[in-house]
């Protein structure tokens, strides 16, 4: 492993006056993905600036929202009350990530940075444009089972892992922001991270020596009528081949008031489904009416050669998730 300083700065200014100083820094919290990075030696910190111990609470908010502090560990929010009773779209995404020990240790702020876990970014021995800007990208011609099929380039089709961010996507979640010299601002979460373009080494808006300190969520109409469902290979410890984070809100005709639909396991970035969104807003909602939506969203997929089936796939979840959602809301009338 190489060499690098470690830094415990009593609070989040301190953490980014670190930072500041030593350009080459990383913040640590649970450490589930930068660690392993680090070993791999895809990861060169100078400096470790350890912020685990920042920004730990959950609490209410002006107006009906939720305030979720960076370093809360997924585990914890899962497990929050008012979390699972408010927005239990959120719960549900997340212990559908990882395994229970990784949540225990995993970070709501390092799961947003969490990078890709495309093969070929880990092997150093491929060429790989995000680790490596101008090197090429040998995923385009190698195994793309697990590779994205929206908002691709030819510089780099690896698929953003998080289960919880596309929640945060659905709950149309904001990320708060410090920076140098008590610099703060907001962020959307789909503003948040970039599709790849011509940089796929740049992979989100924050600037530099930024640090996450909380996300907020605002009042949910969906509570009851929410779902995340994930497509994998095995039931445990393996990331999405598609996802949908689904959510319905019935107007009294039993017409869609709105709907909110995000993907992953698609793109570079949790992928929010605005067409889909958009077709359905005002429909009776009916099976067809989902189809020719998930259609409409889907057709400007481009498939690469051994994941052509995600777009079926992801066509299907989507249809079902909100036939299931249309049925409980009429169950519970």
């Amino acid at each position: 492993m190489t060499p690098f300083r470690y830094e415990k700065p009593a609070d989040t200014a301190g953490a980014v006056e670190i930072s500041r100083r030593a350009p080459a820094a990383r913040y640590l919290a649970g450490g589930t993905n930068l660690v392993d990075l680090m070993r791999e030696t895809i990861e060169r910190p100078e400096t470790l600036v350890d912020v685990s111990h920042l920004s730990g609470e959950i609490r209410d908010i002006d107006g009906g929202g939720l305030r979720i502090g960076a370093g809360v560990k997924n585990t914890a929010v899962a497990a929050h009350r008012s979390v699972r009773e408010r927005y239990p779209l959120l719960t549900q995404a997340i212990l559908s990530g990882a395994s229970a020990q990784i949540r225990n240790m995993a970070s709501v702020g390092g799961n947003i940075m969490q990078r890709t876990r495309c093969l070929y970014f880990y092997d150093d021995a491929s060429r790989c444009n995000k680790r490596e800007p101008g090197a090429g990208c040998d995923a385009l011609q190698g195994f793309t089972r697990n590779h994205a099929i929206l908002g691709g380039s030819a510089s780099c089709v690896a698929t953003h892992p998080s289960d919880m961010c596309v929640a945060l996507a659905a709950l149309d979640a904001s990320v708060q922001l410090e920076g140098p010299r008590g610099a703060r601002r907001s962020l959307n979460l789909t503003d948040l991270h970039r599709l790849p373009g011509n940089t796929p080494e740049i992979e989100t808006g924050l600037q530099p020596g930024e640090l996450i300190t909380a996300v907020e969520l605002h009042p949910n109409r969906f509570a009851n009528r929410c779902s995340y469902r994930k497509v994998r290979d095995r039931a445990s410890f393996a990331f999405a081949l598609v996802s949908v984070a689904a959510a319905l809100d019935l107007a009294d005709d039993g017409s869609i008031r709105e709907a909110r639909l995000a993907l992953g396991g698609v793109a570079h970035k949790p992928w929010r489904a605005r067409t889909a969104e958009a077709l359905l807003a005002g429909k009776q909602p009916a099976e067809t009416q989902f189809r020719q939506a998930a259609d409409a969203e889907l057709s400007a997929a481009r498939p690469l050669p051994h994941n052509a089936f995600k777009i079926e796939l992801v066509k299907r979840v989507i249809v079902s998730s909100f036939v299931a959602l249309a049925q409980r809301k009429e169950a519970s009338a």
